[in-house]
C-alpha cells in the first residue's frame, strides 16, 4: 500500500473528527464568576496557575495541598493583585497519601464557601526508573498519590455535587495517560487509571449535570522531574530539557479555565508530534511499539548511570 493510501485513510477520519471538534466548541459557554473552585497541588506550577486564571476570572478560589507555606505565599501573592469585589482565596491542607481520611478534609473544604462547584485534581508526582529495579513501595506511593488519593476526592466531592444539582470536575492527567513510554511505567500506569475512571465517571454522571474533563498535557515548565521519585524511592532532582522547554503553566491554566467554561470533554496539549504518536499506538501498535522499543535502548545507559550515583 502506497504512503498516498495510508495518508488517505488515516486523513480522512481526522478531517471529519476535527470538524466535529469544531462544531462542540460553540456550545454555550457557562458564567464562573462566583463559582467555587478547589485546586490541589495549587502551591506551585499548574495549580498556582490555575489558582491565578480562575481567580482572575471571578471564581472564589480554595487553594489545596500539604504546605501551608507555599499555599499562603500563594494566597498573598493573589490577593495582593485582586481586584475589587472579587474573593480572596482559602487555603485547605490536603495529603493525597492520606486518603482515609479524606471525607473529614473535604468536609473542611466545603466549610469554607458553602459548596464546591468546580474541581480541579492537579497534584501529582512522576517517576523515572527502570521496571526490574523499582521497588513495590514507589509503584504503591505514586498510584496512592496520583490515582486513589485523586478519586477518593472525587468520591467524597460527587455527592455534594449531584445535591447543588451539578459541578465540573477536571483530572488532569498526561499524554502519558494515553501512551505508555520506557522508564515511566509507574507514572503511565497511574495516569493510565485515572484516565480510565474519569472516562467512566463522565458517563456515569452525565444526567447529573456534572461535566468531567480529562486534561492531558505533554511537557509543562514545572517542577515535576525534579520531583520525581526514583526506582529506590530517592528523588530524580533533575530538571529535563523536554520539561525546561515545554509549555508555560499559565498557558496550559488557561486553557483548563476554556476547559471549564465550554464544558469540553477531553484535551491534549501537546505538539503534533505527541497527538500523531497517540494515533499510531491506536492504528498502528506495531509501529508504535518498535518505537519505544528503540527509545528504550537508547535510554538504558541513562539509568544505568542514574543506578550507580
Amino acid at each position: 500500500m502506497s504512503w498516498e493510501k495510508i495518508l488517505t485513510i488515516i486523513g480522512c477520519p481526522l478531517g471529519l473528527l476535527y470538524i466535529l471538534k469544531i462544531i462542540l466548541s460553540h456550545r454555550k459557554k457557562q458564567n464562573l464568576k462566583g463559582k467555587v473552585v478547589l485546586i490541589t497541588g495549587a502551591n506551585s506550577g499548574l495549580g498556582k496557575a490555575c489558582a491565578v486564571a480562575f481567580h482572575q476570572a471571578g471564581c472564589k478560589v480554595i487553594l489545596a495541598g500539604r504546605n501551608k507555606g507555599e499555599l499562603d505565599k500563594v494566597r498573598e501573592e493573589i490577593t495582593k493583585k485582586q481586584v475589587p469585589g472579587s474573593f480572596s482565596p482559602e487555603i485547605l491542607l490536603m495529603d493525597l497519601m492520606n486518603y482515609s481520611n479524606m471525607r473529614e478534609t473535604v468536609s473542611k473544604g466545603l466549610k469554607l464557601f458553602g459548596q464546591v462547584d468546580i474541581l480541579i485534581n492537579n497534584a501529582g508526582i512522576s517517576y523515572r526508573g527502570e521496571i526490574s529495579s523499582t521497588q513495590i513501595q514507589v509503584d504503591e506511593r505514586l498510584m496512592a498519590v496520583n490515582y486513589f488519593g485523586q478519586i477518593a476526592l472525587i468520591k467524597e466531592i460527587l455527592p455534594h455535587m449531584k445535591e447543588q444539582g451539578g459541578g465540573s470536575i477536571v483530572g488532569v492527567s498526561s499524554v502519558q495517560g494515553k501512551i505508555a513510554i520506557p522508564y515511566r511505567s509507574a507514572y503511565a500506569a497511574s495516569k493510565h487509571a485515572f484516565q480510565a475512571f474519569c472516562d467512566t465517571l463522565r458517563a456515569e454522571v452525565s444526567s447529573d449535570n456534572i461535566h468531567v474533563c480529562v486534561v492531558s498535557p505533554g511537557y509543562i515548565q514545572t517542577n515535576l522531574s525534579q520531583n520525581a521519585v526514583c526506582g529506590d524511592g530517592s528523588t530524580y532532582n533533575k530538571m529535563d530539557s523536554t520539561t525546561a522547554s515545554g509549555m508555560k503553566p499559565s498557558f496550559v491554566a488557561h486553557k483548563i479555565l476554556q476547559a471549564v467554561k465550554y464544558r469540553e470533554d477531553d484535551i491534549v496539549l501537546a505538539p503534533l508530534l505527541h497527538k500523531l504518536v497517540i494515533l499510531i499506538r491506536t492504528f498502528f501498535p506495531s509501529l508504535f511499539f518498535l518505537v519505544m522499543n528503540l527509545r528504550a535502548k537508547s535510554g538504558k545507559k541513562e539509568f544505568s548511570k542514574l543506578k550507580k550515583s
